[in-house]
């Protein structure tokens, strides 16, 4: 009698313990939920935010700082948009990095010479302050020649797509998918007028949007195609095979334009580099054996 007591005590305590830990360690039990809230499990780290974030609140101030007119921001906003930059905080990052760099420049001009040359330190300032805008051009340059270039290949494509029967939008998709890993910046843009599409945007301002939001005149050509072919019903794919063979045309007066413009480009590095080598090989032995001859009848 003992003995069975004694085993019904201990299958009690432990399927009490049993179900006090199930309960405690449960993801969704209410018991653990409020364990953990008392304190009973320690608090999970925060997660630190990532470097772009904390960029952007440290360049926040100075980005307040500089005054700038609606029309600027509008224009500044377009250019990151053309480079690739359309998140909200690259505003307040390139605005704070123009002044930053301005005021460094100004601080260094004060620790280097140590005093105040008022000159100087307005040139290096404005020479800091203007670089961050020479780089954003440049991105935007070089984001437009990427997208230059894989324009016919996405050319290629959409017309195969639209003669197999996918509508406009379905090939645009498409192409995007084809082109993620060949052209990103092209595709990233095929996905975005996608998305304004979908989100009830008539076809013609969707890709103007394309337009404004790339700049490149081969797009601007195209979305005109596009849209006077939606306009007034014509063939897609016939309009688009026509561009494609007007746009390689293009490239290739482009090309035979950019050579024949070598010729002249290689003048002065001709004239700065090679010319004065040459005349020193050629010119030199001669001058040096006249220099022989006549140096003693000088004595």
């Amino acid at each position: 009698m003992a003995l069975a007591l004694a085993i019904l005590l201990f299958l009690t305590i432990a399927l009490v313990v049993f179900s006090f830990g199930a309960a405690a360690y449960a993801p969704f039990s209410v018991l653990g939920s409020r364990l953990r809230a008392l304190g009973w499990q320690k608090a999970q780290p925060q997660e630190k935010p990532a470097f772009k974030d904390r960029l952007e609140q440290a360049l926040d101030p100075l980005s307040r700082a500089l005054p700038l007119s609606p029309s600027e921001v509008s224009r500044t906003r377009k250019w990151l948009i053309q480079a690739g930059y359309r998140e909200p905080r690259h505003l307040t990052i390139y605005v704070g990095a123009r002044v930053l760099l301005a005021l460094v420049g100004m601080v260094s001009v004060i620790a280097v010479k140590g005093n105040l040359d008022l000159l100087l330190m307005i040139g290096v300032g404005g020479f800091g302050f203007f670089i961050p805008r020479f780089v954003l051009k440049r991105r935007i340059r070089s984001r437009q020649r990427r997208i230059t270039l894989a324009l016919p290949d996405a050319l290629d494509l959409t017309v195969i797509c639209v003669e197999v029967g996918l509508a406009l939008d379905q090939a645009l998709m498409r192409v995007g998918e084809d082109l993620r890993h060949a052209h990103p910046d092209l595709s990233d843009e095929f996905h975005l007028v996608n998305l304004e599409m979908r989100a009830g945007k008539p076809r013609a301002e969707a890709l103007r949007n394309l337009v404004d939001r790339t700049g490149v005149d081969d797009v601007r050509a195209l979305v005109a195609t596009l849209v006077q072919t939606d306009r007034f019903g014509t063939s897609v794919s016939q309009a688009l095979r026509i561009h494609s063979d007007s746009l390689r045309t293009e490239r290739r007066q482009r090309a035979e334009e950019q050579a024949a413009k070598t010729t002249i480009k290689m003048i002065i590095p001709l004239v700065l580099f090679v010319l004065p080598s040459i005349i020193f090989v050629t010119l030199g032995p001669a001058i040096i054996q006249l220099f022989r001859i006549l140096a003693p009848g000088a004595h």
